[in-house]
Protein backbone atom coordinates (compact mmCIF):
# COMPACT_ATOMS: atom_id res chain seq x y z
CA UNK A 1 0.00 0.00 0.00
CA UNK A 2 1.26 3.27 -0.72
CA UNK A 3 -0.03 6.68 0.80
CA UNK A 4 0.82 10.08 -1.70
CA UNK A 5 2.44 12.93 0.33
CA UNK A 6 3.54 16.58 -0.48
CA UNK A 7 7.08 17.25 0.18
CA UNK A 8 8.59 20.75 -0.23
CA UNK A 9 12.14 20.62 -0.85
CA UNK A 10 15.38 23.00 -1.48
CA UNK A 11 15.96 23.34 -5.20
CA UNK A 12 19.29 22.69 -5.10
CA UNK A 13 18.53 19.43 -3.44
CA UNK A 14 15.45 18.40 -6.10
CA UNK A 15 17.91 19.43 -8.54
CA UNK A 16 20.06 16.29 -7.20
CA UNK A 17 17.03 14.07 -7.57
CA UNK A 18 16.10 14.88 -10.87
CA UNK A 19 19.61 13.67 -11.83
CA UNK A 20 19.16 10.08 -11.03
CA UNK A 21 15.90 9.70 -13.05
CA UNK A 22 17.07 7.81 -15.71
CA UNK A 23 13.22 7.10 -16.99
CA UNK A 24 14.55 3.41 -17.32
CA UNK A 25 15.65 2.24 -13.96
CA UNK A 26 14.69 5.24 -12.01
CA UNK A 27 10.92 6.37 -13.45
CA UNK A 28 10.48 9.75 -12.57
CA UNK A 29 11.17 11.85 -9.19
CA UNK A 30 9.09 10.12 -6.97
CA UNK A 31 11.03 6.72 -7.45
CA UNK A 32 14.01 8.46 -6.90
CA UNK A 33 12.78 9.69 -3.76
CA UNK A 34 11.45 7.02 -2.66
CA UNK A 35 14.61 4.92 -3.51
CA UNK A 36 16.77 7.39 -1.62
CA UNK A 37 14.20 6.85 1.54
CA UNK A 38 14.43 3.14 1.57
CA UNK A 39 18.72 3.54 1.32
CA UNK A 40 18.67 5.94 4.60
CA UNK A 41 16.82 3.90 6.26
CA UNK A 42 18.35 0.36 5.42
CA UNK A 43 15.08 -1.27 3.73
CA UNK A 44 16.04 -1.44 0.13
CA UNK A 45 17.08 -4.88 0.65
CA UNK A 46 15.81 -7.66 2.69
CA UNK A 47 18.25 -7.93 5.33
CA UNK A 48 18.87 -11.87 5.16
CA UNK A 49 19.62 -14.57 2.10
CA UNK A 50 20.04 -18.04 2.08
CA UNK A 51 22.33 -19.81 0.08
CA UNK A 52 21.87 -23.40 -1.54
CA UNK A 53 25.09 -25.21 -1.38
CA UNK A 54 24.04 -28.63 -0.89
CA UNK A 55 24.40 -30.42 -4.45
CA UNK A 56 27.07 -33.01 -5.20
CA UNK A 57 27.72 -31.49 -8.39
CA UNK A 58 27.66 -34.81 -10.47
CA UNK A 59 28.08 -33.38 -13.92
CA UNK A 60 31.92 -32.14 -12.55
CA UNK A 61 33.27 -34.96 -11.76
CA UNK A 62 35.70 -36.24 -11.05
CA UNK A 63 36.43 -32.49 -9.33
CA UNK A 64 33.89 -32.51 -7.15
CA UNK A 65 35.06 -36.07 -5.96
CA UNK A 66 37.45 -33.52 -3.85
CA UNK A 67 36.07 -30.61 -3.45
CA UNK A 68 32.14 -29.37 -3.21
CA UNK A 69 31.06 -27.28 -5.89
CA UNK A 70 30.67 -23.78 -4.35
CA UNK A 71 34.45 -24.27 -3.51
CA UNK A 72 35.50 -24.89 -7.25
CA UNK A 73 37.86 -22.09 -7.80
CA UNK A 74 37.38 -19.48 -9.57
CA UNK A 75 39.81 -16.06 -10.32
CA UNK A 76 41.75 -17.47 -7.25
CA UNK A 77 38.80 -17.63 -4.77
CA UNK A 78 35.30 -20.08 -4.67
CA UNK A 79 32.62 -19.81 -6.41
CA UNK A 80 30.14 -19.33 -3.24
CA UNK A 81 32.86 -16.43 -2.69
CA UNK A 82 31.27 -14.61 -5.55
CA UNK A 83 27.68 -15.02 -4.40
CA UNK A 84 28.71 -13.92 -0.54
CA UNK A 85 30.30 -10.31 -2.47
CA UNK A 86 27.21 -9.77 -4.52
CA UNK A 87 25.10 -9.96 -1.37
CA UNK A 88 27.55 -7.98 0.70
CA UNK A 89 27.43 -5.27 -2.06
CA UNK A 90 24.16 -4.18 -1.24
CA UNK A 91 24.62 -4.79 2.34
CA UNK A 92 23.05 -8.41 3.03
CA UNK A 93 25.34 -9.52 5.40
CA UNK A 94 23.02 -12.03 7.37
CA UNK A 95 23.79 -14.80 5.74
CA UNK A 96 22.52 -18.96 6.13
CA UNK A 97 23.82 -21.25 3.93
CA UNK A 98 22.36 -25.09 3.16
CA UNK A 99 24.96 -27.99 2.92
CA UNK A 100 25.30 -31.22 2.31
CA UNK A 101 27.68 -32.98 0.06
CA UNK A 102 30.95 -32.53 1.73
CA UNK A 103 29.52 -29.00 3.80
CA UNK A 104 32.05 -29.33 6.46
CA UNK A 105 34.44 -28.10 3.61
CA UNK A 106 32.21 -25.24 3.29
CA UNK A 107 32.11 -24.74 6.77
CA UNK A 108 36.61 -24.42 7.09
CA UNK A 109 36.17 -22.27 3.89
CA UNK A 110 33.97 -19.73 5.61
CA UNK A 111 33.63 -20.16 9.26
CA UNK A 112 31.28 -17.53 10.82
CA UNK A 113 31.82 -14.95 7.63
CA UNK A 114 34.00 -12.77 10.36
CA UNK A 115 36.65 -12.73 7.29
CA UNK A 116 34.51 -11.33 5.16
CA UNK A 117 32.58 -8.84 7.45
CA UNK A 118 29.20 -10.79 7.40
CA UNK A 119 27.56 -13.08 10.12
CA UNK A 120 27.09 -17.14 8.31
CA UNK A 121 25.13 -19.73 10.17
CA UNK A 122 24.82 -22.85 8.61
CA UNK A 123 21.61 -25.56 8.47
CA UNK A 124 22.66 -29.20 7.25
CA UNK A 125 21.09 -31.55 5.09
CA UNK A 126 20.70 -35.19 6.17
CA UNK A 127 19.74 -36.32 2.82
CA UNK A 128 19.54 -34.29 -0.19
CA UNK A 129 16.52 -32.05 -0.12
CA UNK A 130 16.14 -30.38 -3.56
CA UNK A 131 15.92 -26.67 -4.24
CA UNK A 132 12.73 -26.37 -1.53
CA UNK A 133 13.58 -28.46 1.03
CA UNK A 134 16.91 -26.33 2.53
CA UNK A 135 14.40 -23.26 2.58
CA UNK A 136 11.86 -25.37 4.87
CA UNK A 137 14.62 -26.58 6.97
CA UNK A 138 15.46 -23.08 7.77
CA UNK A 139 12.54 -21.59 8.41
CA UNK A 140 13.24 -20.54 11.82
CA UNK A 141 15.71 -18.04 10.69
CA UNK A 142 13.91 -16.50 7.57
CA UNK A 143 11.01 -14.39 9.40
CA UNK A 144 10.95 -12.15 7.02
CA UNK A 145 11.17 -11.38 3.16
CA UNK A 146 14.76 -13.13 2.52
CA UNK A 147 16.77 -13.89 -0.35
CA UNK A 148 17.34 -17.50 -1.68
CA UNK A 149 20.29 -18.14 -4.03
CA UNK A 150 21.89 -21.06 -5.84
CA UNK A 151 25.41 -21.45 -4.91
CA UNK A 152 26.88 -22.48 -8.57
CA UNK A 153 25.82 -19.83 -10.94
CA UNK A 154 27.67 -16.36 -10.89
CA UNK A 155 25.19 -13.36 -10.80
CA UNK A 156 25.44 -9.61 -10.86
CA UNK A 157 22.03 -8.40 -10.46
CA UNK A 158 20.83 -4.91 -8.65
CA UNK A 159 19.60 -6.16 -5.14
CA UNK A 160 17.78 -2.51 -4.83
CA UNK A 161 16.09 -2.64 -7.91
CA UNK A 162 14.83 -6.03 -7.91
CA UNK A 163 13.76 -5.57 -4.21
CA UNK A 164 11.59 -2.70 -5.32
CA UNK A 165 10.03 -4.10 -8.00
CA UNK A 166 9.18 -7.21 -5.83
CA UNK A 167 7.37 -4.51 -3.26
CA UNK A 168 5.77 -3.04 -6.29
CA UNK A 169 4.21 -5.89 -7.83
CA UNK A 170 3.36 -7.41 -3.92
CA UNK A 171 4.76 -10.29 -5.10
CA UNK A 172 5.31 -13.72 -2.60
CA UNK A 173 8.29 -14.72 -4.47
CA UNK A 174 9.98 -12.82 -7.60
CA UNK A 175 12.22 -14.70 -9.47
CA UNK A 176 15.42 -13.09 -11.01
CA UNK A 177 15.40 -14.10 -14.98
CA UNK A 178 18.43 -14.05 -17.55
CA UNK A 179 18.55 -13.69 -21.33
CA UNK A 180 19.82 -16.64 -23.06
CA UNK A 181 20.15 -17.32 -26.49
CA UNK A 182 18.95 -21.23 -26.41
CA UNK A 183 17.37 -21.75 -23.48
CA UNK A 184 16.42 -25.54 -24.21
CA UNK A 185 18.69 -26.48 -21.23
CA UNK A 186 16.94 -24.52 -18.41
CA UNK A 187 13.20 -23.61 -17.13
CA UNK A 188 12.03 -20.95 -19.20
CA UNK A 189 9.19 -18.40 -18.24
CA UNK A 190 5.82 -17.69 -20.18
CA UNK A 191 5.25 -14.15 -18.66
CA UNK A 192 2.21 -11.93 -18.99
CA UNK A 193 3.72 -8.17 -17.91
CA UNK A 194 6.26 -9.34 -15.02
CA UNK A 195 3.70 -11.93 -14.24
CA UNK A 196 4.87 -15.34 -14.44
CA UNK A 197 2.23 -17.53 -15.74
CA UNK A 198 4.14 -21.28 -15.58
CA UNK A 199 7.81 -22.38 -16.35
CA UNK A 200 8.26 -24.42 -19.38
CA UNK A 201 11.52 -27.43 -17.96
CA UNK A 202 14.03 -28.06 -21.18
CA UNK A 203 11.69 -27.08 -24.13
CA UNK A 204 12.61 -27.39 -27.67
CA UNK A 205 14.76 -24.07 -28.78
CA UNK A 206 11.61 -23.19 -31.28
CA UNK A 207 9.02 -24.22 -28.89
CA UNK A 208 10.15 -21.89 -25.74
CA UNK A 209 7.98 -19.20 -24.83
CA UNK A 210 10.58 -16.64 -24.33
CA UNK A 211 14.40 -16.56 -23.87
CA UNK A 212 13.91 -15.53 -20.35
CA UNK A 213 15.21 -18.59 -18.27
CA UNK A 214 15.31 -18.61 -14.11
CA UNK A 215 19.15 -17.33 -12.78
CA UNK A 216 19.01 -19.00 -9.42
CA UNK A 217 18.23 -15.73 -7.51
CA UNK A 218 14.75 -15.33 -5.60
CA UNK A 219 13.13 -12.56 -3.01
CA UNK A 220 10.21 -14.42 -1.04
CA UNK A 221 7.99 -13.48 1.56
CA UNK A 222 8.22 -15.70 4.79
CA UNK A 223 5.01 -16.93 3.85
CA UNK A 224 6.38 -19.19 0.65
CA UNK A 225 7.53 -21.22 3.26
CA UNK A 226 3.98 -22.70 3.84
CA UNK A 227 3.97 -23.94 0.38
CA UNK A 228 6.95 -26.28 0.76
CA UNK A 229 5.88 -29.85 1.37
CA UNK A 230 8.24 -31.94 3.92
CA UNK A 231 11.21 -33.72 2.73
CA UNK A 232 12.58 -33.11 -0.42
CA UNK A 233 10.85 -30.33 -2.59
CA UNK A 234 11.70 -28.38 -5.94
CA UNK A 235 11.05 -24.48 -6.01
CA UNK A 236 10.76 -25.12 -9.65
CA UNK A 237 8.12 -28.11 -8.99
CA UNK A 238 6.34 -27.93 -5.79
CA UNK A 239 6.18 -24.31 -5.08
CA UNK A 240 6.14 -22.31 -7.90
CA UNK A 241 3.49 -23.41 -9.76
CA UNK A 242 1.12 -23.04 -6.96
CA UNK A 243 2.41 -19.49 -6.50
CA UNK A 244 1.91 -18.81 -10.44
CA UNK A 245 -1.94 -20.18 -10.16
CA UNK A 246 -2.67 -17.43 -7.59
CA UNK A 247 -1.01 -14.85 -9.33
CA UNK A 248 1.81 -14.46 -6.59
CA UNK A 249 5.00 -15.23 -8.73
CA UNK A 250 6.62 -12.68 -10.37
CA UNK A 251 9.58 -12.07 -12.52
CA UNK A 252 12.82 -9.77 -12.53
CA UNK A 253 14.55 -9.73 -15.36
CA UNK A 254 18.16 -8.58 -15.59
CA UNK A 255 20.48 -7.41 -18.16
CA UNK A 256 23.87 -7.76 -15.62
CA UNK A 257 26.30 -11.01 -15.64
CA UNK A 258 25.11 -14.53 -15.36
CA UNK A 259 27.03 -17.91 -15.52
CA UNK A 260 26.16 -21.02 -15.21
CA UNK A 261 29.09 -23.11 -13.76
CA UNK A 262 27.51 -26.85 -13.99
CA UNK A 263 29.00 -28.33 -16.51
CA UNK A 264 33.48 -28.45 -17.15
CA UNK A 265 32.47 -26.49 -20.55
CA UNK A 266 30.22 -23.86 -19.13
CA UNK A 267 32.62 -23.39 -16.02
CA UNK A 268 35.96 -23.16 -18.03
CA UNK A 269 33.63 -20.23 -19.88
CA UNK A 270 32.97 -18.13 -16.60
CA UNK A 271 36.58 -18.57 -15.53
CA UNK A 272 37.30 -16.82 -19.16
CA UNK A 273 34.43 -14.16 -18.99
CA UNK A 274 32.75 -13.49 -15.41
CA UNK A 275 33.96 -10.17 -14.61
CA UNK A 276 34.02 -9.96 -10.73
CA UNK A 277 31.65 -8.16 -8.44
CA UNK A 278 33.15 -4.46 -8.36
Amino acid sequence: MKERVTLTLDTDLLREVDRRVDGFKIKNRSHAIELLLMQSLGSNVPKTALILAGGKGVRLQPITHELPKPLLPLHDKPLLQHILELLRKFNVKNVIISIGYKGEKIKEAFGNGNRLGMSISYVEEDKPMGTAGPIKLARGLLNETFIACNADELKDIDLIDMFLSHKENKASATIALTTVEDPSSYGVARLQGNRVLEFVEKPKKEKAPSNLINAGLYIMEADVINYIPDGYAMLEKDVFPKLAAEGKLFGYPFSGQWFDTGTLERYERAIKEWKDIR
